[in-house]
């Protein structure tokens, strides 16, 4: 939105900020008004960083609160505007985990590499890490997958076992190499 000041063309501002701000035509700029609108425009800069960042995928609360601290959002606003964007769905570290945890299973990691990688890298709770887990094929089952994929070998073992699988599952999915 174009805005005016005294009739001469000051700056074009976002229409949600000049809404929540309150100003209008005729509406005098003044002090508490202008530190209104100056909070809107920071609030509304925000959001537009965290819509972007979304844009492409789907992030995690933390990933998103880093996102916004690097382009040095404040903490308060930073707060505010991912707390809007969880209200409106757009930020749900419950689907994340399921995807990303959904993602990781079906290129064929373990349970290990799956909770590290939405711990560590995606900065999940670890409840909310357990309940994606949990939803997950049991993860003997996918070592099995990858074993009739790929055949019973020592190969294969290494690279279940790099690839976070359990002993349980290893033992399970190739139970004439590996000794109990």
């Amino acid at each position: 939105m174009a805005v005016e000041l005294d009739g001469e063309s000051w700056r074009t501002l976002p229409v949600d900020a000049v809404v929540r701000a309150g100003l209008g035509v005729g509406r005098t700029l003044d002090r508490p008004l202008a530190r209104t609108l100056n909070r809107e425009l920071r609030r509304s800069g925000a959001l537009a960083v965290a819509t972007r960042a979304l844009r492409t995928r789907d992030l995690s609360r933390e990933r998103l609160r880093q996102r916004l601290e690097r382009a040095s959002v404040t903490a308060p606003v930073r707060e505010e505007a991912l707390g809007a964007l969880e209200r409106a769905g757009l930020v749900d570290d419950g689907r994340v985990a399921g995807a990303r945890a959904t993602a990781l299973a079906a290129r064929g990691y373990g349970d290990a590499a799956i909770r590290d990688d939405l711990e560590r890298r995606q900065g999940l709770a670890p409840a909310t890490v357990e309940v994606a887990l949990g939803a997950l094929e049991p993860e003997a089952e996918r070592a099995a997958r990858v074993v009739a994929k790929r055949g019973s070998s020592v190969r294969t073992a290494r690279l279940l076992a790099g690839r976070g699988f359990s002993q349980e599952s290893l033992e399970a999915a190739l139970p004439d190499l590996i000794a109990n």
